[in-house]
């Protein structure tokens, strides 16, 4: 794997990986700091990577395996000749300590998992702003721990399991820490980081508006004169990769959006009124509504509905995209966390990189170049640069929408009536959320009609109508989540209107199921 191009226009640090679970977050953290990074697994860090790299620092990620089994995960002898500071975390403080000299033992009553708590043993730059009531709660994750510093090395940091949970070689700028400072459970983490980036000399020159300018660029180069189709499906990546496309070559950009009939209120009209009226995008509105709902009707486990919406899209985009004569390049939204996924720790087969659910397997089928203008981003600095682009605000910040749309919040047979009905409700309760101010504070919220109905009264009748469950969840990347936790007087006034102005609901819940057990989304 070699760098990004994007490197080469900033001071970079290098992550090398040993398969942590949380190493994209040391990412985010630096990425906060403006500081450009990129990470690799440890087996693809050779000394010629490392020349072409030219790092202004090196970062030691965890990881599973133990330094002293044989074979365990080493990365090149040449990391710490550069002559730039490293920092190791957790299974890096050991690696560091086994090559540079020191010793790693197994157990021993040591192993930490958890909150933990250090205390300072000596002042260290590294740590300045730490220790405010002489100890500072971190992150531990480790069954191995060292038992002797390589020559060089002092103890600034103890914990009760880790009595070397803070060591430094300050003439080599070389530190270790036992401990996760990347994780929300080492809350002075970030400062830690920051400490680390300010010894290396780093500027902060990674912003938004230099990425911009460069990305442009990289665009008109790949591109030249050729035209470029857009999957645009209204989500923030796709609307970001389009008006940074569009900014590059203009009128060589053609987007396509499908209507399946499975959009929230009136969301057809301001996604192709936005692009097309307010920033001058050629899009084609491709009203496949009958289409979609006529293959879906009958139909109730979801996995089907999945497969034929996602064969139908692929068909629906394949045939508006033939009509673009001259079309060489498709642009998806691809972020750097699909990038890193799909690069095997291990040196085996790669994963396949995650697809838009509408673009699949479509540059092979069509012979297509890609264009992936984002595949250096993170979600947030996608929504930094959409801002940059001048999309308003309240669109960028939309909570994500999935790609089969309403049709996996109808669990059950899905029918023109029960879509109607799940719209307005939809409507309400998100506008109740705005009115509330609560929106930026939940990470997706949404209705679904559940395929149920119930007596209630209305009046002096008796009705026989749908019953509806509201969802809303805070997570910070959707892997995991947990219910927001509305005040009773929300909820009360929400399924009043609901229950009001929504013609078929006589009943509403409020689901309070975290991920896992359950999913964000019904099906």
């Amino acid at each position: 794997m070699e760098p990004s191009p994007v490197a080469r226009h900033h001071e970079r640090l290098l992550i090398v990986d040993f398969g942590s679970q949380v190493t994209q977050l040391i990412a985010r953290r630096l990425r906060e700091l403006q500081v450009y990074c990129e990470i690799h697994p440890f087996n693809q860090v050779t000394p010629d990577f490392l020349a072409e790299f030219a790092p202004k620092a090196v970062i030691l990620s965890g990881g599973p395996a133990s330094v002293i089994d044989e074979g365990s995960p080493r990365p090149p002898e040449e990391v710490f000749a550069l002559g730039v500071p490293v920092l190791g975390i957790c299974y890096g403080q050991q690696v560091m300590m086994q090559m540079l000299g020191g010793e790693v033992l197994r157990g021993d009553g040591t192993a930490e998992f958890g909150r933990a708590w250090v205390t300072p043993a000596e002042r260290l730059d590294l740590l300045e702003g730490w220790f405010g009531e002489n100890r500072e709660q971190v992150w531990m994750s480790h069954g191995d721990h060292v038992a002797k510093l390589a020559p060089g090395f002092r103890v600034f940091a103890t914990s009760p399991g880790a009595p070397f949970a803070v060591t430094a070689d300050p003439e080599r700028h070389f530190y270790a820490v036992q401990f996760h400072p990347e994780v929300h459970h080492t809350p002075k983490g970030p400062t830690l980081y920051r400490n680390f980036v300010r010894a290396a000399g780093f500027s902060g020159d990674w912003t938004m508006g230099a990425y911009r300018e460069e990305a442009v660029q990289k665009i008109r180069a790949q591109v030249g004169d050729a035209k470029v189709i857009c999957a645009l499906s209204g989500g923030v990546d796709s609307s970001v990769a389009a008006a940074l496309i569009h900014e590059a070559v203009g009128d060589q950009l053609t987007c396509v959006f499908v209507d399946h009939g499975l959009l929230r209120l009136n969301e057809a009209e301001e996604v192709v009124g936005m692009f097309r009226d307010h920033m001058n995008l050629s899009v084609i509105h491709a009203q496949e509504q009958e289409l979609f709902l006529g293959e879906l009707e009958g139909v109730s486990d979801p996995e089907t509905k999945r497969k034929i919406i996602g064969r139908l899209f692929i068909d629906v985009f394949q045939k508006y995209a033939d009509q673009i004569e001259g079309a060489a390049f498709l642009a998806q939204g691809t972020l750097y966390p699909d990038v890193i996924e799909s690069v095997s720790f291990s040196g085996g087969p790669s994963v396949t990189i995650k697809s838009h659910h509408n673009v699949g397997g479509l540059p092979e089928k069509m012979g297509l170049k890609l264009v992936e203008p984002l595949r250096e981003l993170f979600k947030d600095e996608v929504r930094a640069l959409g801002r940059e682009l001048g999309l308003p605000d309240h669109f960028i910040g939309r909570h994500p929408f999935p790609g089969p749309g309403l049709a996996i919040r109808c669990p059950g047979e899905i029918t023109r009536d029960k879509l109607d009905i799940l719209r307005k409700a939809d409507a309400v309760y998100i506008d109740q959320i705005r009115k509330h101010g609560l929106y930026d504070e939940i990470w997706q919220a949404f209705a679904a009609i559940l395929p149920v109905r119930t007596v209630g009264v209305m009046g002096d009748g008796r009705t026989y109508d749908y019953a509806c469950a509201l969802r809303a969840v805070t997570s910070v990347d959707g892997m995991t989540a947990d219910y927001y936790p509305f005040s009773h007087d929300f909820l009360s006034e929400t399924a009043t209107r609901i229950i009001n102005e929504v013609r078929g609901i006589n009943r509403v819940t409020y689901d309070i199921t975290s991920k896992p057990p359950g999913t964000i989304e019904y099906e």
